[in-house]
């Protein structure tokens, strides 16, 4: 259990943060710009689910959130050993199956799609979206850092597998798709 009794601690003052093995690295080191990205994306899903209904969707939502917490614990335990223990804490693969099962949920019954959707159609609809645009840009940041730096790729497949969920529950609650707002290439066109 966490436990924080004082929240400032003046040891970053130096524009330095420290990891869970104890190294402490520059606050725009790309390993921080991952897990600064992966807050943004959850504090933008807490946007979304305070949109939504009461039900199973909000439900699986605050799941994602205690998800990405633990993701970013993953992101600040450096090393290539992406074992779960008492001070390790690791993205395991069963993660990303789990949300593909939200994501054949979210998406049954909703029909084939005939062009690209625009985000919008309700607002907790367009709040979905706006999560799933950050999450995808926590998966290019944690791409970037696993570019020189080993990552856990039961991480990146969750991140990855998180921003379909996004995508097919945007439209989920959009009718299943029928309050979608399709694009129009080149509609705004006047020739």
């Amino acid at each position: 259990m966490v436990k924080l009794n004082k929240i400032y601690t003046r040891t970053g003052d130096d524009g330095t943060t420290g990891l869970v093995d104890g190294s402490r690295v520059a606050k725009n080191a790309l390993r921080m710009e991952a897990i600064g990205a992966v807050d943004e994306a959850n504090c933008a899903i807490g946007v979304a689910c305070v949109a939504l209904e009461a039900g199973v969707w909000p439900d699986a939502l605050l799941r994602v959130q205690n998800d990405l917490f633990d993701l970013g614990a993953d992101l600040a335990t450096p090393g290539e050993d992406f074992t779960p223990g008492p001070m390790a804490l690791r993205i395991l693969p069963e993660g990303a199956v789990w949300l593909e099962g939200r994501i054949d949920a979210a998406n049954e019954g909703a029909p084939p799609l005939t062009s690209f959707i625009l985000p919008g159609g309700s607002e907790a609809s367009a709040r979905v979206h706006v999560a799933r645009a950050s999450v995808r840009r926590a998966e290019r940041a944690m791409v970037a850092l696993a570019a020189g730096e080993a990552v856990n790729p039961a991480a990146l497949a969750y991140v990855n597998r998180l921003s379909d969920f996004l995508f097919v529950l945007a439209r989920a609650i959009n009718a299943s798709g029928a309050g979608d707002v399709l694009w129009v290439p080149g509609g705004s066109r006047n020739v």
